[in-house]
């Protein structure tokens, strides 16, 4: 017998100020699409459970630090902020209005409702690279998830985001001591070297096997006191 397959079915399509983005679900999967290009879906979320979490264990001692996420997606890091009474305010930032109506009043609510309830959270529509580099707001904790990885980026303009002006944006709205996280779909030894040339400290690369390939990773700096 021949196995039958699911085709992903196409929820909303839309075209947004960086091109057309797709909400589709495959299965019990939704997926979301930019550009043709696949970012995410809903089937596994370790990694970027391992994002906030690794943040979170690399601070000291401070109570109730407060988080600016990178990229809402499909939601996984927002709602282990949140499931975590340890995080203070929790700052999401999300470029694609597309994105932020899923998760408001479409399929991607029951990823998230509870996390965009809770009164910690404040979700801002902004480009992330922009934000980081005229906020006045500083943060505990910095966790990146708005791409494949530094070597692989979803668009041209966040390169930047990991080029030395970028890095050095990032730890602006870094306090003293305060943790930035990236996530990438492979570790990147070069991305590492540019964060020890930025001045952070204690990098390292946790990495999360994946069924096939390459593992997933989030790569850790600190920056000094």
């Amino acid at each position: 017998m021949t196995a039958v397959y699911d085709s992903p079915v196409v929820l909303d399509r839309r075209d947004g100020p960086y091109g057309e983005v797709v909400l589709r679900r495959h299965g019990g999967l939704l997926q979301i699409i930019a550009n043709g290009c696949f970012l995410m879906d809903t089937s596994d979320g370790r990694s970027e459970r391992l994002l906030i979490d690794a943040a979170r264990d690399a601070l000291d001692d401070r109570p109730v630090p407060d988080v600016l996420v990178g990229g809402l997606g499909v939601g996984f890091s927002l709602a282990h902020a949140a499931a975590d009474p340890r995080w203070g305010r929790i700052t999401v930032v999300e470029r694609e209005p597309a994105v932020i109506g899923w998760h408001r009043d479409g399929p991607l609510a029951e990823m998230t409702a509870d996390a965009l309830a809770d009164p910690r959270t404040a979700l801002v529509e902004a480009d992330l690279v922009s934000y980081v580099n005229e906020t006045s707001d500083t943060f505990d904790a910095l966790c990146l998830d708005i791409d494949n990885g530094p070597g692989w980026t979803v668009t041209e303009d966040n390169g930047s985001l990991y080029s030395p002006a970028g890095i050095a944006a990032c730890a602006r709205v870094l306090r003293p001591g305060g943790v930035l996280a990236v996530w990438s779909a492979e570790p990147s030894p070069v991305f590492e070297g540019s964060l020890r040339n930025a001045g952070f400290r204690q990098v390292r690369t946790e990495e999360v096997p994946v069924a096939r390939g390459v593992p997933d990773a989030v790569h850790l700096a600190v920056r000094p006191g």
